[in-house]
């Protein structure tokens, strides 16, 4: 593990050990019939897109299935598999590989990443600003981290209405609203008609740490101060909207053609792999992947045929392991 590897990902793919991947993330050539794909020159990268065209979206899915079943043999049984495509051929990809190689019943979610905004000169069409990824289990026993987004700062406004020294809080009720609760007077504040939620040693307890709030009049009702800070956010969907894409001026930004954001290999790996798994991307390009593995305590692995992309994966891994005023990473 922890290794650029240089070749057709298939090949490769078929010396590695069954079952002993975590997390694979691939970002294959999408069938768009751009030539920014071999915009390195390498001549791997060349023939490879010669042979991708040669016979239109029936070679293309053939060529992709045959790395996909490979995938799926070197997957654990609990793992996850994200395939990033666009709208080109995401139909096909999901109906004639992934639904056929893992089966419908593993399919977790279609994310639809939108990467840009739209542009002013789109008066003729709708403009495509976002690509999808599929997401597939080899079972129904996976590993998933729900994903937190921020409050609507519409909705903190309404409800974290105070403020003190420790920050934005809301008002929650310590009353028992089911069954009778404890009865007991607390500082002069009698208990509500079916008792306090919480038993005296756990309201004094609070109080230490500063989290009832005290109404001036002793006819008022207590209540738990629930601090901004101590909330998660709320669990987000499958529209991720709020990752862009790398943009020109980003200190991220390497120039590699088809270079996807950290912030979004970062949510996924985060999302379906847990420190010391292994994650796999058999297209690494620019290197996103296993510079964020590696970042975030995982074992990887990354696989290309072009010289380019290995290059550059290289150096972006020795250049956030020589970070200066971090740890490096072994």
């Amino acid at each position: 593990m922890n290794q650029l590897i240089l070749g057709d990902c298939l090949e490769v793919l078929k010396r590695l050990e069954s079952a002993s991947v975590d997390l694979i993330y691939l970002d294959p050539p999408f069938f768009s019939k751009r030539n920014y794909e071999v915009i390195w020159g390498d001549e791997g990268e060349i023939r490879s897109f010669q042979d991708r065209w040669a016979g239109g979206i029936d070679h293309y899915i053939a060529w992709l299935k045959d790395r996909v079943q490979e995938m799926h043999r070197v997957l654990k049984p609990t793992g996850s598999l994200f395939l990033h495509c666009d709208w080109h051929a995401n139909a096909y990809i999901r109906v004639l590989i992934l639904d056929q190689i893992f089966g419908e019943s593993n399919f977790r979610r279609e994310i639809i990443w939108q990467r840009t905004n739209t542009h002013n000169d789109a008066k003729k069409k709708i403009p495509n600003v976002a690509d999808t990824i599929f997401y597939y289990t080899k079972s129904e026993t996976y590993t998933y981290y729900p994903i937190r987004g921020p409050h609507n700062e519409v909705y903190l406004a309404k409800v974290y209405k105070y403020q003190d020294a420790k920050g934005r809080f809301r008002l929650d009720n310590l009353a028992n609203t089911r069954l009778r609760g404890y009865m007991y007077e607390y500082r002069g504040y009698k208990p509500p008609v079916n008792g306090w939620r919480c038993p005296l040693e756990t309201m004094k307890r609070w109080d230490e740490e500063g989290l009832i709030h005290f109404p001036k009049h002793k006819t008022g009702r207590l209540a738990f101060k629930r601090y901004l800070e101590t909330v998660k956010g709320v669990v987000m969907g499958n529209i991720w909207n709020d990752i862009q894409n790398v943009q020109a001026q980003a200190k991220e930004r390497i120039g590699y053609p088809t270079q996807k954001p950290e912030a979004l290999l970062e949510r996924i790996i985060k999302m379906a792999s847990n420190e010391g798994d292994t994650v796999l991307d058999p297209f690494v390009g620019g290197g996103t992947t296993v510079v964020v593995a590696e970042r975030l305590n995982r074992r990887w692995l990354g696989i290309d045929q072009s010289v380019a992309a290995i290059k550059v994966s290289d150096l972006r891994l020795s250049q956030q392991r020589n970070k200066p005023g971090k740890e490096n990473l072994q």
